[in-house]
């Protein structure tokens, strides 16, 4: 594709040849953030406009905070791959994607910097009030992805795009000891914790058995939301912290869970 005018107008334009058409003229109500996972920024850069590569996103954002826009956001990337959210199992159509320039786990989880994140957040401001998503839909690719993903990983501020108006959060409840369940074990308890990650939105059979898709479901939702462990044990603070972000939505606000 040649050039295009950027839909951000803080973004510039470097063109990815890595899109087709949204699917059933889907529109975008998600946002999925990524890290980008390689030794250096320009390295990731011309690999998402590498037409071998098959794999792009509509924006890309560099350390020093400056934005690239690879594909219109009326197109759809390839950046989400094999991923479902709420019953959604075409994420690519339904969402914007966003790489984050950061060597992320295989470069030991280095910090993002502030002015690198002050970018993504204004980048995603813009793009949920121009396509009105959600906050609950401003998402980590592990979230979507989980087992086969971990990015943007345990150290993304979500907390800091959440005091900004972007993404949903709430504080995670403190880690102290009690009851908790883990691999193996099996009961209503545990259908009970699958029923509340399948309504946030994560893609889990409710089976009633903490089998290895359960733990790494699990895994996923403590790297976004309860990042300082994640061990894929379902302890009180995780399952608190999973209660109270289901009752802070307005549509499960006035149910029992």
């Amino acid at each position: 594709m040649s050039d295009f005018v950027a839909d951000y107008a803080a973004a510039s334009v470097r063109p990815s040849p890595n899109h087709g058409e949204r699917v059933s003229g889907r529109k975008p109500d998600s946002i999925i953030l990524h890290y980008t996972g390689m030794p250096n920024a320009d390295q990731a850069l011309d690999w998402l406009c590498n037409e071998e590569s098959q794999v792009s996103s509509h924006y890309f954002v560099h350390e020093d905070g400056r934005v690239i826009q690879l594909v219109p956001e009326e197109r759809r990337a390839w950046h989400a791959g094999k991923s479902a959210w709420a019953g959604e199992v075409d994420i690519n159509s339904c969402s914007i994607g966003i790489e984050i320039a950061n060597t992320g786990h295989p470069g030991g989880l280095p910090m993002f910097p502030f002015v690198q994140i002050d970018a993504v957040i204004q980048l995603c401001l813009d793009c949920g009030e121009r396509w009105s998503i959600r906050p609950e839909r401003v998402l980590g690719h592990s979230d979507v992805a989980p087992i086969r993903k971990v990015d943007p990983g345990e150290n993304f501020p979500w907390n800091s795009l959440h005091a900004s108006g972007v993404g949903h959060w709430v504080e995670a409840s403190p880690i102290a000891g009690g009851r908790f369940f883990q691999l193996g074990e099996a009961g209503q308890p545990i259908e009970a914790l699958q029923s509340m990650l399948s309504l946030y939105g994560y893609d889990l059979e409710i089976t009633g058995n903490f089998c290895d898709r359960t733990k790494g479901v699990l895994e996923a939702f403590q790297r976004h939301f309860r990042p300082a462990l994640v061990d894929g044990i379902a302890d009180f603070s995780t399952i608190d912290t999973l209660h109270r972000l289901l009752t802070s939505l307005p549509k499960y606000s006035q149910v029992e869970i």
